[in-house]
């Protein structure tokens, strides 16, 4: 679980920076979840710092989890528990109807994926698929329980608008701490200005 001085939310362009050193540190591919950062969801620390992240492609009703990261080791299990929950609940938003991985670690092995034999193998997206190692799934809800495609709009517009309000706030809180750090600086100067102003004066009146 997250404390309360940290946020779980969707990756946006400006955690880029703070993303790759952490992909590059794991020998991720680098270069191409940079062009798919919306995919990830983050951990962001009360500094602004990325505490972690996890992926989550999307195609059609099943998704893969992938290329997790985290900045200190000793904290990775509470992570992961954290972005585990958002990723259930953005597939849930989005109707998925199955999660794939190849996470291997043994918080996944507790976290209900079974490994996916040749039948359900079938069912595995084409661009999920390249790497050899084993996959495993975890079945979310029943084929037929597929909603519309209507739903599944819904269910993104939902999540962008979310998303937009949050960065609008994350704004909001930097352009007052620039129009705080500018009162600042003005109350400086005139403050300065009056010093001189009356010295001068006093000046003028001594002579």
């Amino acid at each position: 679980m997250t404390t309360p001085n940290q946020q779980v939310r969707r990756a946006t362009v400006e955690d880029l920076p703070k993303l790759t050193p952490l992909w590059r540190q794991e020998n991720l591919p680098w270069q191409d979840l940079e062009k798919r950062f919306k995919e990830f969801q983050v951990v962001e620390g009360e500094g602004g710092e990325l505490l972690g992240a996890l992926g989550l492609q999307i195609s059609g009703s099943e998704g893969r989890v992938h290329s997790e990261v985290f900045a200190r080791a000793e904290e990775a299990d509470a992570l992961r528990d954290a972005l585990w929950e958002r990723i259930r609940m953005v597939a849930n938003n989005f109707g998925l109807v199955r999660l794939w991985t190849q996470l291997a670690t043994p918080f996944w092995n507790q976290s209900g994926f079974q490994y996916a034999g040749s039948e359900v193998l079938v069912k595995l997206p084409a661009m999920f698929g390249g790497a050899p190692q084993p996959w495993r799934f975890l079945q979310l809800r029943p084929e037929t329980a597929v909603p519309l495609s209507i739903d599944k709009e819904f269910a993104m517009f939902k999540e962008a608008e979310k998303e937009r309000t949050d960065q609008m706030f994350r704004q909001a809180r930097i352009l007052k701490l620039i129009a705080a750090i500018v009162a600042i600086a003005v109350f400086v100067l005139v403050a300065i200005w009056a010093f001189v102003f009356f010295k001068m004066q006093s000046r003028t009146m001594g002579r």
